[in-house]
């Protein structure tokens, strides 16, 4: 009898001021919450301040959680260039982050993040949450936002990639 390894997830919803950050456990056909949270940056410092503080909490997150697999939320363009540019950085950091420490690392649409949790390709942020806090069969709705973003990017990751080695 075999005994199914244990797959650490790491999903990321990208962003300059925050980054969202969920890690689960999708062991044996099973997810679980390991850990989330949102990593901040101040808008008064420079923007390459800012960067180098996401890179170096990236790689210290990496480096703490092994996760066997990474998610990251595809851009998504809005009306705003300017916000589209910045956020698109700090994608950039994580995805370095990642490929520095050889971690596998798919890329989701943010219409395939609410399929995968709602099933509902519209799903609104709170939607999102609630779902988040069923799958995961956490006490309480993941905050912030980005964060519970985070964990469904990474719930998305084991249903879209896993399935066929959990």
């Amino acid at each position: 009898m075999s005994v199914n390894p244990k797959k650490i997830i790491l999903g990321i919803d990208p962003g300059i001021a925050d980054t969202g950050i969920g890690i689960i456990d999708a062991s044996a056909g099973n997810i679980s919450c390991v850990h989330y949270e949102s990593l901040r940056t101040k808008s008064t410092d420079p923007l390459s301040v800012r960067l180098g503080q996401l890179h170096e909490a990236l790689v210290r997150t990496i480096g703490k959680y092994q996760p066997d697999i990474a998610a990251i939320e595809q851009l998504f363009f809005c009306n705003n260039a300017k916000t589209a540019i910045v956020v698109g950085q700090a994608r950039g950091v994580a995805l370095l982050a990642l490929s520095q420490a050889g971690v596998p690392t798919y890329e989701f649409t943010p219409l395939q993040v609410k399929q995968a949790v709602s099933t509902y390709g519209k799903a609104d942020k709170a939607q999102v949450q609630r779902m988040v806090k069923l799958l995961l069969r956490l006490e309480k709705l993941p905050q912030p936002d980005d964060a519970a973003d985070a964990l469904a990017i990474a719930i998305c990751a084991a249903n879209e990639k896993l399935q066929k080695t959990i």
